[in-house]
């Protein structure tokens, strides 16, 4: 057996109880570790880890008042304060499923009840080094979010044949080739696997491929199936909900992320979900209690949103209780001062429930206030609130401030057919779908005119003007895919073309990272990440023949 020895690893314990936190760090110091951190509260862990970068996290579930375990390492994740090779391990006394749950939905290395001794500690830790050192190089660069790299790596991995690594590493490029839209190899891996092994995640992956290929009848019916024989795996629950929407039936949604959340409640994602779901299928009292255990939930979560309150506020205008929303909307003040966003969603709720009280005066406050939000905040606002804001403006008789709102919109979105469909069914519903398709049609042809002015200049050999022609079009539609792509096409060709430089390369990453950013199907950017990786070590000055794509 290894001997046990920790000294070259930084560690971090993240216990409330004084006693168990000494006998933890007591455990370690049997282990050769010498460069030991702790804290009593999960913002004392937050705190630590952006201070410092740690090799191993031990986190007990329970840390009193503020945030528990689950939310240190969801707010670890969601900020990436863990380096990826880390190990965090849940600590916890208890076996409450809603709890263990709950605290594997944020897929910890591991989960360790207590009691415990040394040896048993260390070897679910030498467990995850041993895996991670061998997988070190396909998880460095799915961390830098080079998938194209990582599946390279990962392959080269796979043809090594390790019959231990094998199923790990089947798994991982499974969902490499899911992330970068290669269905055909990701179906080929799932059906190896499940030749050998009737494993969930690889039944799990040939329902993801069914709902990408929008047969989502089949994607159901997998899901359905996985529930089933596997009754407390989460995730399928999550992919259900995702086909049922797609498949335009949000009450069957409603009722699967419902299903999900009587197994982990304190899910605040799907609480948020189920919110929205349930405020779009008419059922305000399910809307109501989700929105406020959202609220609740997100205390002390990094998910906290100024949504949760608009939403709930939104709920209680429609069901007539108007001194209740202004109320929540207070709240909404307090919990997000001065955060733009937020009081933007209070300002148009406020011009509604200012109105249903008949207070007129106190309505165009409000009004005037979220006008002058949009103007200054307006293009960094989320797009959802957007369309919110072009709604009031329709109710105000602001045609003119909702059309400039819709413009931007449709500039940015064009190539979003579901989008599109949404600003499509609020102009229908003021009676102004004739400027929204009059408007689209033109920005579908303004789109075509400027693609097909790129690709003739390229195909001239004028790369750099070929490349001005798309940065102009970004300038006016910075979220618009179509557009982005074809600039990072354009910078990665110039370099191949052209010849590298620090410059060039810093502006390739830069926007193929927006790219990914806005949703740009992976399989579209692999390509152009894999060519940029080829092209990092070659600075010579080279100009071959560019040939249209």
């Amino acid at each position: 057996m290894m001997t046990p020895n920790l000294k070259s690893k930084k560690i971090l314990i993240v216990e409330d109880y004084p006693v168990m936190r000494k006998a933890i760090e007591q455990m370690l110091y049997t282990l050769n570790a010498q460069q030991i951190v702790t804290t009593d509260t999960g913002l004392g862990a937050i705190s630590e880890m952006k201070k410092a970068k740690f090799d191993i996290v031990l986190c007990d579930y329970n840390l009193g008042t503020g945030k528990n375990g689950q939310q240190v390492l969801e707010e670890a994740k969601y900020h990436k304060l863990l380096p990826f090779n880390a190990v965090f391990i849940m600590i916890t006394a208890e076996q409450n499923q809603g709890m263990v749950l709950g605290a594997m939905d944020n897929k910890p290395d591991e989960y360790l009840t207590k009691p415990f001794n040394a040896q048993q500690l260390f070897s679910r830790l030498q467990r995850n080094f041993v895996r991670k050192l061998y997988l070190v190089s396909v998880e460095r660069e799915i961390d830098k979010g080079n998938f194209a790299l990582a599946t390279h790596n990962c392959e080269k991995l796979l043809r090594q044949n390790d019959p231990n690594m094998r199923l790990p590493l089947l798994k991982l490029r499974g969902e490499l080739a899911l992330n970068t839209g290669d269905l055909k190899t990701a179906q080929s891996v799932y059906q190896e696997v499940l030749q050998q092994r009737d494993l969930p995640w690889a039944r799990l992956g040939l329902g993801i491929i069914a709902f990408h290929q929008n047969d989502y009848e089949l994607a159901i019916a997998t899901f359905q199936d996985l529930i089933g024989l596997y009754p407390m795996m989460l995730e399928a629950y999550d992919w259900l909900a995702k086909a049922h929407e797609a498949a335009d039936d949000p009450q069957e949604a409603l009722e699967t992320v419902n299903l999900a959340l009587d197994l982990s409640p304190s899910a605040i994602l799907r609480q948020k979900k189920l919110a929205a779901l349930a405020d779009k299928t008419e059922n305000l009292e399910l809307a109501e209690k989700a929105y406020k255990t959202a609220v609740k939930l997100g205390k002390n979560s990094v998910h906290k949103s100024p949504s949760d309150y608009s939403g709930l506020a939104r709920i209680y205008v429609k069901t007539n209780a108007p001194h209740e929303a202004l109320q929540t909307l207070e709240e909404l003040h307090q919990q997000f001062a001065n955060e733009p966003e937020a009081e933007l969603r209070a300002a148009i709720i406020e011009t509604e429930v200012f109105q249903k009280l008949g207070d007129d005066t106190l309505a165009l406050q409000a009004f005037d206030k979220a006008r002058q939000l949009n103007e200054q905040f307006g293009k960094n606002t989320p797009e959802d609130l957007r369309l919110e804001l072009v709604k009031t403006c329709f109710m105000q008789g602001d045609h003119s401030t909702s059309e400039k709102i819709i413009a931007d919109l449709v500039r940015n979105n064009i190539d979003d057919p579901h989008f599109i469909d949404d600003i499509n069914k609020i102009c229908t519903g003021f009676n102004h779908n004739a400027f929204s398709e009059n408007l689209i049609q033109r920005t579908r042809q303004e789109v075509v005119t400027i693609n097909n002015r790129g690709v003739s200049l390229f195909k001239q050999g004028k790369v750099k003007e070929a490349l001005e022609v798309f940065e102009n079009a970004f300038s006016k539609m910075p979220n618009n895919k179509t557009i982005i792509l074809n600039m990072a096409k354009i910078i990665v060709y110039d370099i191949k073309a052209n010849g590298s430089s620090v410059e060039k390369m810093l502006n390739a990453k830069v926007v193929i990272k927006k790219a990914i950013q806005l949703g740009v199907a992976y399989n579209k950017i692999a390509p152009l990440q894999q060519e940029l990786a080829s092209l990092a070590n070659d600075h010579a000055d080279r100009r071959p023949a560019l040939a249209p794509e």
